[in-house]
C-alpha cells in the first residue's frame, strides 16, 4: 500500500475485492504499534453491521477506493474482533493466517556465541 497516504483519509472510502465486487466502507484504520504505519482496515460489510479486518499491505488505493486483493467471501469470513479496540499480537497473527500471509521472519542475530554458559563444553574450541 502507498505509505504516503494519511490513514484518516481512508475512513469512509469504498472497498472492493479482487474481482471488483463491493465489500463495504472503510470504518477504521489500525496502525502498527512499532512503526505507526497503517496495517489493517476494518471494513463495514453491511452484513449485520459487521466489520471485517483486511490487511493494508497487499491492498492499494485505486481511483479513490480501497482495492483488496482477496475474494469477498474470504474477507467476510475473517475473524471478528470488534472495532474500536487494540488488536493484540495474537489477533493479528490469526488475521495473517486467515489471509494466508506470511509474517517476515525476525532479523537474524549476528553470528556470536550469545547464551552459552562458560565452561559448558559447548564452545567453539571445546568438544
Amino acid at each position: 500500500m502507498q505509505t504516503d497516504i494519511d490513514p484518516r483519509n481512508l475512513i469512509g472510502r469504498k472497498a472492493f475485492d479482487r474481482s471488483g465486487h463491493r465489500i463495504g466502507t472503510v470504518d477504521e484504520v489500525y496502525l502498527d504499534d512499532a512503526t505507526g504505519v497503517p496495517e489493517w482496515a476494518a471494513i463495514r460489510t453491511g452484513l449485520f453491521s459487521r466489520d471485517a479486518f483486511v490487511p493494508l499491505e497487499p491492498s492499494e488505493l485505486v481511483e479513490g477506493a480501497l482495492r483488496v486483493p482477496f475474494d469477498r467471501s474470504l474477507i467476510k469470513e475473517a475473524p471478528d474482533f470488534g472495532v474500536g479496540r487494540h488488536l493484540s499480537p495474537e489477533q493479528e497473527l490469526q488475521l495473517y493466517h486467515h489471509y494466508g500471509l506470511d509474517l517476515a521472519p525476525p532479523p537474524a542475530l549476528p553470528d556470536h556465541d550469545f547464551g552459552k554458559l562458560a565452561g559448558s563444553g559447548s564452545g567453539p574450541d571445546e568438544p
